[in-house]
């Protein structure tokens, strides 16, 4: 009892201490376009962009068993949206954003409902697949470029700020808060009721549904959240590449294989395990892309190693090893879930 009441005290104070530090991260990153330059902003909104998809993804494949390689059709729903909305309906780049992702939510639920009627390995090509059809049947609206794409008028570009380089510091800053909000609300996801039900149903779905969870609910809940939220991802990418095409918007390796890589080397089915993959993602591109393919190559061998030596992932391995824990919140769950 006394070793219980310990480990809550330890772990709400390491909890503490951790958001504490990521706050002050966050101030400091919240002013870089007054001491980084404009090829670092670029850099440092890629890799939040990145972090976001993989918490998102995360979520998705770590905590409710959907492992799904078919997020880049959201990700490119997004972007189309984007440019549909302001070249046609004359709508603000800004306000553009936060609509395509209640359109993201909305078209997930039938599309929900294709897919949810597969499991295990179907239901990731089932989520490829819808991602392929959505790719063809963009390319077939010429208005928006067809299979060549478009780029973004000037008249909107200059909509967005007066210059280029509040642009790129509005821009940043927008994606900036939207991985805060993301990382937040992951974590306050698994703090809840919820989370420790998604859990459960990653674990044993049948123990799940006889401790009375509605399983079909709870993983409609969060398909529906990551999808609308990937959908915002998706529009805030190539607002800032101001250029769409089928190929660029709906490509696999950019926005699924890639973040899936992420995830698994960093650790699957942990909060912290998305930031430690992206940071070293980024190590791994910044050191070796100009080596060409020999970059994918030694990718693929890190993904390897990594899955053998350490199945959790790199911070599995450093959380198991050492007992450090940014966010302790897994142990928590784990143990309610048993109680129950």
């Amino acid at each position: 009892m006394a070793t219980d009441r310990f480990e809550i005290v330890q772990s709400s104070s390491t909890s503490r201490i951790s958001i504490f530090i990521a706050f002050f991260i966050i101030i400091i990153l919240f002013f870089a376009p007054w001491w980084a330059g404009r090829a670092d902003i670029r850099l440092l909104s890629e890799i939040f962009l990145y972090l976001s998809l993989a918490s998102l993804w995360n979520l998705l494949a770590g905590y409710c068993g959907l492992v799904s390689v078919g997020q880049q059709a959201f990700v490119g729903f997004g972007g189309y949206l984007l440019f549909a909305l302001t070249i046609f309906a004359g709508f603000n780049p800004l306000l553009a954003i936060p609509i395509s992702g209640i359109f993201g939510a909305l078209i997930s639920l039938p599309i929900a409902f294709l897919i949810f009627r597969l499991r295990g390995a179907y239901f990731a090509i089932g989520t490829w697949v819808v991602a392929e059809v959505f790719r063809l049947s963009f390319a077939q609206i010429q208005s928006l470029g067809g299979g060549s794409g478009s780029s973004l008028p000037v008249a909107i570009v200059k909509s967005i700020a007066s210059n280029k380089a509040m642009r790129e510091s509005l821009i940043y800053w927008m994606i900036l808060g939207l991985t805060v909000l993301i990382l937040v609300s992951v974590y306050l996801i698994l703090r809840s009721r919820r989370g420790i039900a998604l859990i459960a149903i990653r674990d044993n779905e049948l123990a799940s549904k006889s401790l009375g969870i509605n399983i079909t609910r709870s993983k409609l809940f969060v398909y529906i959240i990551t999808s609308g939220l990937t959908t915002i991802l998706g529009a805030l990418i190539f607002l800032q590449k101001l250029r769409i095409s089928p190929d660029a918007a709906f490509n696999v390796n950019d926005w699924t294989a890639f973040v899936i890589f992420i995830v698994v080397i960093g650790g699957i089915g942990t909060i912290e395990g998305p930031i430690i993959g992206v940071l070293i993602f980024f190590l791994l591109r910044e050191t070796l892309a100009d080596l060409g393919t020999i970059y994918l190559i030694m990718l693929g061998c890190v993904a390897i190693a990594v899955m053998i030596k350490a199945p959790k992932g790199v911070w599995g391995f450093v959380s198991s090893t050492f007992k450090i824990e940014l966010f302790p919140l897994s142990r928590k769950l784990k143990k309610q879930i048993k109680e129950n």
